[in-house]
């Protein structure tokens, strides 16, 4: 039995209802940042499912020194803390270095960890001692069993306040990524939520040269996959217009289809659920 983590009023795990961790990649325009949370707040009140809202205040692990990277720390952790004020979800963004996780935790109900950093030992620590719930995401280069010294690090420091572990899919050669669904269930033997990073697994890193490419199409797919395995929770960036945006967007869902994907989602989790009940009495009595 996995432990249960709190993230604000979204609970992940515990036989709790599927939880979504969406929104834009990086924080833009003050348009574009609004209409994801009300569309996204909207859709996980009326399917009743939890809700974490995520932006990043600055992307530090761009393709390019010239690609867009965000408002910055301060104004960021700004424009989240409006999000949170105005629609009544919890925040949630990036820490790329151990000076950043006290401020930030001012403000976020929970931190993140970039794949890149899974394995930078003085930020993993410095967010376990924040208080905050930690969501990890596995480094490309990492194999599942790896996320164990993760949770060896974070888990007995002091301040500890739960932890998610994040599958974004693994390296496949050069400029591709695969997802290899075994990992969410070898992650869930660690005994916290997983999380399913539905629209960074289909990225293709730095296929564009000076960017990141990607394939949208195959977001829904894996998503249902990634529940019917049995994770706790859904990371998916989205924005109003992928085609435009200033990050990732080839692999970023359109913000007009993702209440149906959610619904979809939402309802799959419900049943994988009741699945998984019945098997365990079933098993039970044999």
């Amino acid at each position: 039995m996995s432990n249960s983590v709190n993230i604000g009023q979204a609970a992940l795990g515990g036989g709790a209802p599927l939880a979504i961790i969406a929104g834009p990649c990086v924080i833009e325009c003050p348009d574009v940042m609004r209409r994801a949370a009300e569309t996204l707040s909207a859709a996980a009140r009326e399917l009743g499912l939890g809700l974490v809202f995520k932006s990043s205040f600055d992307k530090a692990n761009r393709s390019s020194g010239a690609s867009f990277r965000g408002p910055g720390f301060e104004e960021g952790l700004r424009v989240l803390s409006d999000i949170r004020e105005e629609f009544g979800c919890p925040v949630i963004s990036d820490v790329h270095e151990t000076w950043q996780v006290a401020p930030a935790a001012e403000v976020l109900d929970a931190l993140q960890i970039p794949a890149f950093l899974s394995r930078q030992t003085d930020l993993l620590l410095a967010a376990a001692d924040s208080g905050l719930p930690v969501n990890v995401k596995k480094g490309q280069f990492m194999a599942p069993e790896d996320m164990g010294q993760v949770v060896g690090k974070m888990a007995d420091r002091p301040g500890f306040g739960g932890l998610c572990l994040c599958e974004r899919g693994s390296s496949f050669g050069y400029h591709n990524l695969v997802v290899d669904m075994r990992s969410l269930v070898i992650m869930r033997g660690f005994g916290w939520p997983v999380v399913f990073d539905a629209t960074h697994c289909v990225q293709l890193p730095s296929a564009g040269g000076t960017q990141s490419g990607g394939d949208r199409r195959f977001i829904p797919s894996l998503a249902r996959a990634a529940v019917a395995v049995g994770v706790d929770a859904v990371f998916m960036e989205t924005h109003p217009d992928p085609e435009r945006a200033l990050c990732d967007g080839p692999n970023q869902w359109p913000l007009g289809e993702a209440r149906a994907l959610m619904r979809d989602l939402g309802d799959l989790h419900r049943q994988t659920l009741e699945a998984s009940h019945r098997f365990s009495q079933e098993a039970g009595h044999e």
